[in-house]
């Protein structure tokens, strides 16, 4: 993936889902969305297996983009996801993303017999996972490491780079490893640019990025946008706590384009209300109605710019 700005969309993996998630799925590709991404709960029995389902659409799908929002990591220890990530991008020809989380459910996770940890030791492993999973990637020689939560002793690395790590950071000490190891950052619960979580969070990362020598730049904001496309303005398209609601095409795409343009968003991943995009009318009029408009709006001024 290259650095334009992308668009996505949620998708449903549920079971009883599977026929319904191949027709969206197949049908954002021939519409060019770049992403479609799916939740990670392993605790929550009514959803497939995501990075199963994952394998499964991108063998569906020529051109699309897949990744986990999030990965539960506490579930999935870091030399595993690294394994499953590099072999899909091969499968797939680079389309994979690695979204990744410290773990948020703990009562859930430790319900699947998974040693609870500490908010302070769940980011520490968060980060040497990042670590550890780069390291285990793009070929050179066996690795050993040895730190407080992962140890892994003369690993051959796959001969595949590293996919692209987004992480759903909330937390200031996740911030911060995010802004040190990641390349991306999924504000949680479906926070956006005009956000309280971003206008704290952002300043973290890209503070903590420069610490290190990396340019705060290299990583992008990739928001998760649910909301209503509906077929007349709306008079209001925030709620009361400034969560945006959708609105018309015209509405989405003067909005997106102010976020791309005056607040650096990068990405943005659409779901209807309920979580996901299941109305494939709907898909269809994020994909060839809203974002193309965003994208010539980005274009248009990204043109007049070097104009100038």
């Amino acid at each position: 993936m290259n650095e334009k700005t992308f668009f996505g969309f949620c998708a449903n993996n549920g079971f009883g889902k599977v026929p319904d998630l191949l027709r969206a799925v197949r049908q954002a590709d021939r519409d060019g969305l770049e992403l479609v991404s799916m939740f990670d709960h392993p605790y929550v029995g009514e959803f497939l297996d995501t990075y199963a389902t994952l394998g499964f659409t991108l063998g569906a799908t020529q051109r699309i983009t897949g990744f986990a929002d999030v990965t539960n990591l506490p579930t999935r220890p870091a030399p595993m996801p690294a394994r499953t990530l590099t072999s899909l991008s091969e499968l797939s020809g680079g389309r994979v993303v690695l979204g990744l989380g410290a773990g948020f459910h703990w009562d859930r996770i430790s319900d699947m017999g998974v040693p609870r940890l500490s908010p302070g030791d769940a980011v520490n492993a968060f980060e040497e996972a990042i670590v550890l999973i780069k390291k285990l990637s793009g070929g050179g020689p066996a690795v050993t490491y040895e730190g407080k939560h992962y140890r892994v002793n003369q690993i051959e690395p796959a001969p595949v780079a590293a996919p692209l790590v987004w992480t759903g950071s909330g937390g200031a000490k996740s911030l911060a490893a995010t802004g040190r190891v990641a390349d991306g950052w999924l504000p949680p619960f479906t926070a956006d640019w005009l956000s309280e979580t971003y206008r704290t969070g952002r300043p973290i990362i890209d503070e903590a990025a420069a610490s290190v020598g990396r340019d705060p730049g290299e990583i992008r904001t990739i928001c998760n946008i649910p909301g209503r496309i509906t077929d007349h303005p709306l008079g209001k398209t925030r709620d009361d706590d400034n969560r945006w609601v959708g609105g018309s095409v015209e509405q989405w795409i003067e909005e997106l384009t102010g976020a791309v343009l005056e607040h650096g968003a990068a990405g943005f991943n659409f779901a209807e209300p309920s979580g996901f995009v299941e109305d494939l009318t709907t898909l269809g009029r994020w994909a060839t109605e809203i974002v193309p408009a965003v994208r010539e709006g980005i274009a248009k001024e990204g043109a007049g710019s070097v104009a100038d």
